[in-house]
């Protein structure tokens, strides 16, 4: 038994409250997944703020709701939270995201994947469809779970089977994007599944949320993505800007990203930018040596 979540809510959040009570559509899951890729950002502030996380969905919606966003076990796994109450045929998978070509493929369980069953279509005649809002700038839409290419936006994605977890499914991603792909495996997991990895990647120094703090939001003509104080656009023409005034950094995401961070206290602003000042100045002297 899971703790209820605020449906009405979450879809106010979304902008989609009209979807209260529908019943699954092909539509509305595309609907659902577009608004939350544009209205709920991937980010790991709460890292750099020192505010523990769970994996818990109904935590993660209460989150979303307050205004917040989180990566991958937040986002998917609220989104499944609200997939399920709404009446859609949700599963949980293990993935693994490999940033770079010389990481081995294989779902290392620092990723959570959905798909989404029983919603045929032309596209999708068996109805199945990977819903993943939890790659930062990656999918913009749901994409059917069948093998071949597609294009959203500026991106070019394809589908195949996983050569790494039989059964699986890969995904490989734009040569513009952030990481190069994902596999995930064919079975149905619980959020427990997580919890480790989800422990390692919110407190290990060698984690890349602990490193930089970062920020995603997805539309359908590309993505903003913030790392540390650099804002990127990548999309038909690609824009990079160093936030490095304290103002600019908190009206970008306020502007951009939708993050008001209305909760902090002037205290717990000054600690994040003050660790963010730290994080540029290291990440300067690296590169500059």
């Amino acid at each position: 038994m899971t703790d209820p979540i605020d449906v009405p809510g979450y879809l106010r959040r979304l902008g989609l409250a009209h979807l209260a009570g529908q019943a699954p559509s092909v539509t509305a899951l595309h609907a659902l997944h577009r608004a939350h890729a544009e209205r709920v950002p991937y980010e790991c502030l709460e890292i750099w703020l020192g505010r523990p996380t769970s994996v818990d969905p109904a935590e993660s919606v209460r989150r979303i709701v307050a205004g917040r966003g989180g990566y991958c076990y937040h986002l998917n796994g609220a989104f499944s939270a609200l997939l399920r109450a709404l009446g859609y045929r949700v599963t949980r998978h293990v993935g693994g995201v490999q940033g770079s070509a010389d990481q081995p493929a294989g779902a290392s369980a620092n990723h959570l994947v959905l798909t989404v069953a029983g919603l045929p279509s032309s596209a999708s005649p068996g109805g199945r469809w990977l819903v993943d809002l939890g790659m930062g700038d990656g999918l913009h839409e749901p994409l059917p779970l069948t093998e071949g290419p597609c294009r959203q936006g500026p991106f070019r994605y394809s589908l195949r089977p996983s050569s790494a977890e039989p059964g699986g499914w890969r995904f490989d991603h734009d040569p513009r994007g952030s990481f190069v792909g994902m596999d995930f495996r064919p079975e149905a997991v619980g959020m427990s599944a997580f919890a480790a990895r989800h422990d390692h990647l919110s407190t290990s120094p060698e984690s890349g949320f602990v490193r930089v703090a970062t920020v995603h939001r997805r539309d359908a003509s590309g993505a903003d993505v913030l790392r540390g104080l650099v804002l990127t656009r990548v999309g038909d023409a690609d824009t990079r800007t160093v936030l490095d005034d304290r103002g600019d950094y908190f009206a970008a995401l306020a502007d951009v990203f939708g993050l008001t961070l209305d909760d902090l206290t002037p205290a717990e602003r000054d600690t994040l930018w003050q660790r963010l000042g730290a994080a540029h100045e290291r990440w300067l002297g690296r590169r500059d040596a």
